[in-house]
């Protein structure tokens, strides 16, 4: 099996990359630098250029299927023009390899893209499942949304689509954990804003797996790839500080001081949703990481 994989030298991407080659799936990947270019039997690098249309046809050879995880970070500034990178860099990515296959003849069957948990509206006591259609208001949910009518396309060349709506990455080195984990290993850590926000968490090595078990069993349609128990900001905190063994500086960090710092951006530590991931676990998913206590261990 070959899979091509966008975004393949990112957080999610450079794991799942190592989870494909143990499961025997080679992989080709698509990046804007030539520099990061392999030709490796079971790993090889295609340019592209999506803001310029260029993409080189070889990447989709003997490939069936995409796993689209390419996007501009959302964790710089929300300038106007940041904005719109973050938009473009979903939407105009996914529709060059759409029409690339359009023009094309494909052996690609199956079209899996990541998401974002951050469609659904904020709320602390409504539970989020993948037959809610309500969407919220903010620009996060703006690019969830045309991220994924951007993959729905894929099903007009008659390919299995499928959408993992992400929660937040706990990961070691990279992502929102470490910066989390900074102010806190400083003896400066406090709940954000009321702390009542839900933080809809899942460890890398359950996403990175979420992906393979999507793609061997060809899975489509909408899944939350969140673990079965999320935390509040609160809980998260005060679990990391007790595993550091510091105080907690009190009180609670103003949600109006965080949004003079962070503008816009500040509805990603003030906002949350709690989300559902029981569609995941009845299509036979088994979580390695259930509660957030053994996964901030693990990563700590």
């Amino acid at each position: 099996m070959k899979v091509l994989i966008t975004g393949a030298t990112g957080l999610i991407g450079t794991q799942l990359t190592k989870e494909c080659h143990k499961a025997g799936i080679s992989v080709n990947y698509l990046t804007t630098s030539k520099d990061k270019i392999e030709d490796k039997p079971n790993y090889k690098g295609f340019y592209w250029n999506p803001y310029e249309g260029e993409i080189d046809e070889n990447a989709f050879t003997d490939v069936t299927t995409i796993i689209n995880l390419v996007g501009a970070t959302i964790s710089k500034r929300w300038t106007k023009s940041y904005r719109e990178t973050i938009l473009e860099s979903r939407t105009k990515t996914a529709n060059l390899i759409y029409n690339t296959l359009e023009k094309t003849k494909t052996s690609v069957k199956h079209f899996i893209s990541a998401s974002g948990v951050s469609i659904y509206p904020n709320s602390e006591s409504r539970l989020y499942t993948e037959e809610d259609t309500d969407v919220d208001t903010t620009f996060l949910a703006e690019v969830v949304q045309a991220w994924e009518n951007a993959a729905d396309q894929f099903k007009k060349l008659d390919m299995r689509v499928t959408k993992v709506r992400t929660g937040v990455v706990l990961a070691e080195e990279e992502g929102a954990f470490p910066k989390i984990v900074q102010p806190i290993e400083k003896g400066f850590g406090a709940p954000l804003g009321n702390g009542k926000q839900w933080m809809s968490w899942i460890h890398l090595e359950d996403i990175v797996c979420i992906y393979i078990h999507i793609l061997k069993n060809g899975l489509q349609g909408v899944y939350n790839a969140t673990a079965p128990n999320p935390v509040t900001n609160e809980k998260m905190t005060r679990k990391i500080a007790a595993y550091l063994k510091k105080d907690l500086w009190l009180p609670k960090v103003p949600g109006f001081v965080l949004r003079l710092v962070l503008g816009k951006m500040s509805i990603l530590v003030l906002k949350g949703q709690l989300v559902s991931s029981k569609k995941l676990e009845e299509s036979g998913y088994e979580f390695k990481y259930v509660n957030v206590a053994p996964a901030i261990k693990n990563l700590l």
